[in-house]
């Protein structure tokens, strides 16, 4: 599934149509692509898979039991052909000097977000 914002540019209502196998949903005049992705993926409960760095997104996808893939992180996986991700530092991590060494847990292993990116991942 892939939804486009058409809140400034948009036709009346949602539009839905399917290409290649992909359902393609431009969002209504006035509703952003954000609250449509937040809608389908708390009314039909499953494990998606959602592509997005929106922080708001990424949230309420880990909400609902859906797992959120970092668009920098989703990139060179297709350009790798499907290859395992690297994945960017998160942003505790970057530039908490002061919090070095009081840190809890393996810093070897990944994070169980990680590991959910990871898996859904693997399935495509």
């Amino acid at each position: 599934m892939l939804v486009f914002d058409g809140w400034k540019s948009g036709i009346g209502g949602e539009v839905s149509s399917v290409k290649g196998g992909v359902n393609v949903i431009f969002s209504g005049l006035g509703e952003k692509a954000d609250s449509v992705i937040q809608r389908i993926i708390s009314v039909e409960r499953r494990e998606w898979i959602v592509v997005s760095s929106d922080r708001e997104i990424t949230s309420h996808a880990w909400a609902t039991d859906s797992v959120p893939v970092p668009s920098e992180v989703f990139l060179p996986f297709l350009e790798n052909g499907g290859a395992s991700p690297g994945f960017p530092p998160s942003e505790e991590e970057e530039g908490d000097s002061e919090l070095e060494g009081q840190r809890k847990g393996n810093p070897r292993k990944l994070s169980r977000k990680e590991k959910a990116m990871n898996r859904v991942l693997g399935k495509l």
